[in-house]
């Protein structure tokens, strides 16, 4: 694989970079995890004389979408890079091409939304040669979506010489060491609704890991399993079997207090919190994506706040993924004192890299 830190001014200057981003958020906030880290890669470019031609997605325009815009985005980049991101509204790809051709070196420019054009998810290679057409080379920076084929992920490899770019190189450096050397004890918490949305990386981990901290819908399902009340609490009930089997390994932890309401458990209670950050401080390598409470609402907040806090306070190195999981960490000082703190902008893409499958995104880089 080819990243793009590898290459100086003379291998960039004067060139135009087709650099692929997850801009796919719910608004266009500073603190944006995503928004944020697609800021170095453009920088990277930019300030070694290269054009950066700018390219994400944003929902599914084919089903109900408020905003799929990626105006907005344009926005953000130029507050944030503090020059103009020119947005083209329409795919007119002759215009395009001659607007970026025509433009000042180090210029900024963003695509509309990519799933506007049914191509894009058919991983098209038609629309994959439109959109090189318009470039030099060609950079995935978008890890969060490169578990899906697409035409600007997979096909468009074919027409440019590709790299991956910083965010994504950061994105496999700092997953393989848990995948390849984990110091112990390595301990994964698994929180968010469905046990069934893990259990590949469950699968790869069973026998790597020395605890699995469980919370939300997932502990629900264990304590199912076990034959205690639930009362009204999410669980699934297709997956007692399997977390039957897990139960009798011995790995897997669960609360023994709960913030309840109207018969549902919705976070961890006090003594389950001294419980997980007792184990999360004595942790080598820690692993977490999804909330262990109804985060939605602040008074269920209160457990994966403090799983965040004994994590910053840890000396494990962490991995944190998954949109409402990381954004629990944004806008926070102390996470910059914790450089063994990585957060993934990645959620399907992180849970499925660390089950040790193949990313068609990072395959053809390859």
């Amino acid at each position: 694989m080819k990243f793009l830190s590898s290459l100086k001014r003379k291998d960039l200057a004067g060139k135009i970079c087709l650099l692929r981003v997850d801009f796919n958020v719910v608004g266009n906030s500073d603190s944006n995890l995503r928004l944020i880290s697609s800021l170095p890669t453009i920088k990277f470019l930019t300030n070694n004389g290269a054009k950066a031609v700018v390219l994400s997605h944003k929902g599914r325009p084919a089903k109900i979408c408020v905003d799929c815009s990626l105006k907005s985005a344009a926005d953000f980049l130029g507050k944030n890079l503090k020059k103009k991101a020119v947005f083209f509204e329409k795919f007119n790809f002759s215009k395009i091409k001659k607007q970026i051709d025509n433009s000042a070196p180090e210029s900024v420019f963003l695509l509309e939304n990519l799933r506007f054009l049914p191509g894009e998810e058919k991983n098209s290679g038609k629309l994959a040669k439109q959109l090189a057409s318009l470039g030099d080379f060609y950079v995935n920076d978008a890890f969060g979506v490169s578990h899906r084929k697409a035409a600007s992920i997979s096909a468009i490899t074919k027409f440019l010489p590709s790299y991956a770019g910083l965010l994504l190189e950061r994105e496999i450096k700092n997953l393989s060491v848990a995948l390849k050397k984990p110091k112990k004890p390595l301990v994964i918490i698994l929180g968010g609704a469905k046990i069934s949305g893990k259990l590949d990386l469950i699968d790869n981990f069973l026998k790597k890991a020395d605890y699995f901290l469980a919370g939300g819908g997932i502990a629900n399902t264990f304590i199912a399993a076990m034959g205690l009340p639930i009362g009204n609490s999410l669980y699934e009930k297709e997956m007692i079997l399997f977390a039957k089997k897990l139960l009798k390994t011995g790995k897997i932890i669960l609360p023994v207090d709960f913030n309840i309401r109207d018969g549902k458990i919705l976070d961890i209670g006090p003594k389950t919190i001294k419980k997980y950050a007792d184990v999360i401080k004595k942790s080598g390598t820690i692993i977490w994506n999804g909330p262990v409470g109804y985060i939605e609402d602040k008074q269920y907040v209160k457990g994966s706040k403090e799983i965040m806090k004994a994590i910053l306070n840890s000396r494990a190195f962490s991995i944190v993924g998954g949109g409402e999981t990381t954004s629990l960490f944004q806008n926070l000082k102390s996470k910059t004192q914790n450089p063994k703190l990585f957060l993934s902008t990645g959620g399907g893409a992180m849970l499925e890299y660390l089950a040790g499958e193949k990313l068609p995104g990072i395959e053809v880089l390859n």
